[in-house]
């Protein structure tokens, strides 16, 4: 093959995703250190693009395994649009088989948490991890997951106690790892990659308090 005719050159893990991306590489696997043992198919709720850094080398561990992106939950429209592309292209790359969410009900969501703005993360905990679970059924895996186990920011308690209650709900397991083991290789792959990195969480509400800053009054 004639090397005008080569795309791609796929080279590296997670230990030297660095090295093999300044030797001219253009598929990285990574995600082997933080995958864990085991041999289940899971379907993953991937809200972030970077979060999937940590995941797309688990069937080297045992795992295969979809990726599912719920889109309600992410404002405005053109934030969830820059988020999608990524992975979009992301997964292209890699190869990682895609279920993409199609519709966007934004006044479902803030509807569910008007009022309850206090509690909106477990709605929204709820509202993606069983949306997953239904995905994980009707394709008949063995488990769901979610690539927010990855986030330093997110609350792993809230998340494992529904993730379970909604595996009991729906009768598929929930795959739980803590993958913040993995939080500094995400932040450098993604950058290496020069992928879009997202600034606040994902709803109206955290982009709120991630830009606004209320003015100091004077006396």
């Amino acid at each position: 093959m004639a090397v005008d005719a080569m795309r791609h050159l796929s080279m590296g893990m997670s230990h030297d995703f660095a090295v093999a991306i300044q030797e001219g590489a253009t598929l990285v696997r990574v995600g082997t250190a933080i995958s864990g043992p085991g041999h289940e198919a899971f379907a993953a709720h991937l809200l972030r693009a970077m979060h999937h850094l940590s995941a797309t080398d688990s069937h080297r561990c045992g795992h295969s395994g979809d990726g599912f992106f719920y889109r309600h939950n992410i404002h405005p429209y053109t934030e969830c649009l820059k988020r999608e592309d990524t992975l979009a292209r992301y997964a292209e790359n890699q190869r990682l088989k895609m279920i993409w969410q199609s519709d966007y009900q934004l006044e479902s969501f803030i509807q569910s948490v008007v009022f309850r703005e206090k509690y909106r993360c477990r709605y929204c905990y709820h509202a993606r991890l069983f949306a997953t679970a239904k995905i994980a059924k009707k394709g008949k895996f063995d488990a769901f997951s979610s690539t927010l186990l990855y986030s330093r920011f997110q609350n792993h308690a809230l998340i494992r106690e529904i993730g379970e209650a909604v595996a009991k709900e729906t009768g598929v397991n929930f795959f739980y790892h803590d993958f913040r083991e993995g939080w500094k290789q995400g932040i450098e792959a993604s950058r290496a990659l020069g992928m879009y990195r997202q600034s606040y969480c994902g709803c109206i509400y955290s982009e709120m308090e991630r830009y606004y800053k209320p003015a100091t009054k004077h006396t």
